[in-house]
């Protein structure tokens, strides 16, 4: 996946790159993966050795240095070159005036916020990063090489600043507790973030299996600080993007034709609907959202003691379409994803829910759903944020398939009919109880 399509980013944002390990090669990489031409330049140190990864380089020691410049494919704006090879940062006046250039001609500002010395880890000098209050998106870069390595100015940029952000002393390994413990400080990863923008981690350097196991585990830790987490490699390209996905069980039917509630129904001695919010918790899914309906007060009362969310669909009557609305307008800003399972699913198991969740991670698909024996669509569903609009304008008795045909549908291949299978009728029931391998 591209870092363009990883970042979720506007067609023309003001990204500021800070931290250490591929800060350079990810923001020249973005650059080019844009179509407009893009603005480049630094609030911090430059090497001259960046400077031919750009298409043309224009010295600013003033505002006034950038007037008439035409700004095609990637543009470098730098101070002048210092006698040790070296640029400074910008003036603030010029990079104001850079921002008012890329709003008027709509292209992307990248900045360089902070230096690194070309080490994979680095802690925050007490004026860094210099990020600018107008940026909508941080990236803070760490590399992952560095972990299992000493404490020592050979791996890590200021590392006395390291060992009292992270907790450990000089010379000691750098565990992977460690660094999240200086992404998430203050005064470390999210240091100088302006409020208003996207704080995105990029783990970079994961080259092996178990440093990408070792960045998945670390991603649901610091997800509770930032926006999304995205590992994997720069060079060569290798990234998945991880993020917040919900769950959101359907349970607000009626269940007319059956007889009675099914989401009340026992499976091995637990109600339904019971059974699959805890399959959506066991697998991480944040939030669950159960969205009921009919025979409320019995659904939260099967519930209890479940880190779930109950929201009231008061128009559960007029069919799913308005459940569905009611999940999407119950998740918070910074979902991801949804995954919408049914309460009548009983049978639906950790492994695919977990299976649609990773796909889903290596393209940011649209909609990820399973396709059982290479013929026939089957439920859970995951569904991107970028469908939530949509979603949003469904009504009536329809489900999510009915925006299928606005966005590309990835399918995953799954060997296993028992997710067709749905509870509508007592024999559907019996079924479902008397299948041993379930």
């Amino acid at each position: 996946m591209q870092l363009l399509r990883a970042l979720r980013v506007s067609q023309a944002p003001c990204i500021a790159f800070a931290g250490a390990g591929g800060k350079t090669t990810a923001l020249f990489q973005i650059a080019r993966q844009f179509k407009q031409p893009v603005i480049v330049t630094a609030t911090t140190h430059l090497g001259t050795w960046q400077i031919p990864l750009a298409d043309q380089h224009i010295t600013a020691s003033s505002p006034d240095n950038l007037a008439g410049v035409r700004f095609d494919g990637v543009t470098l704006v730098t101070s002048p070159l210092r006698q040790d090879n070296r640029t400074d940062g910008v003036s603030q006046d010029t990079l104001f005036r850079l921002r008012a250039e890329a709003k008027e001609h709509n292209i992307p500002l990248l900045i360089e916020a902070d230096g690194a010395r070309q080490k994979p880890l680095k802690a925050p000098a007490a004026h860094e990063p210099v990020i600018p209050d107008f940026v909508d998106t941080v990236v803070v870069i760490a590399g992952l090489s560095g972990l299992g390595k000493p404490l020592t100015d050979e791996t890590v940029h200021r590392p006395e600043t390291f060992a009292k952000l992270s907790g450990l002393k000089i010379g000691e390994a750098i565990t992977s507790d460690a660094l999240m413990r200086l992404l998430t400080h203050p005064d470390g990863g999210l240091k100088n973030i302006p409020p208003q923008a996207r704080q995105i981690v990029l783990l970079n350097q994961a080259d092996t299996p178990e440093l990408q196991s070792i960045g998945g585990k670390m991603a649901n830790a610091l997800l509770g600080k930032f926006n999304s987490v995205i590992c994997g490699t720069l060079e060569p390209l290798n990234l998945q993007t991880l993020e917040h996905t919900a769950g959101i069980i359907l349970a607000a039917g009626e269940s007319k034709r059956f007889g009675r509630p099914k989401q009340l129904l026992d499976w091995r001695g637990q109600p339904f609907v019971r059974v699959a919010a805890q399959a959506a918790l066991d697998v991480g899914l944040f939030p669950v959202i159960v969205v009921t309906g009919s025979h409320a007060d019995e659904v939260e009362a099967a519930l209890r003691g479940l880190p779930v969310k109950a929201v009231m669909n008061e128009d559960w009557q007029n069919g799913q379409g308005s459940s569905i609305r009611k999940g999407v307008q119950s998740l918070p800003p910074e979902t991801g994803s949804a995954i919408f399972l049914l309460a009548d699913q009983p049978q639906i198991r950790a492994d695919v829910i977990r299976a649609l969740a990773a796909h889903h991670a290596t393209e940011l698909y649209p909609i990820v759903a399973p396709l059982v024996l290479n013929e026939r669509r089957a439920n859970p569903v995951l569904f991107d944020r970028v469908t939530f609009p949509d979603l949003l304008t469904l009504s009536g008795d329809v489900g999510g398939r009915a925006i299928f045909d606005k966005h590309r549908v990835e399918y995953l291949p799954w060997h296993d009919d028992r997710l067709l299978l749905d509870v509508d009728k007592p024999e559907d029931y019996r079924r479902l109880i008397e299948d041993d391998t379930l």
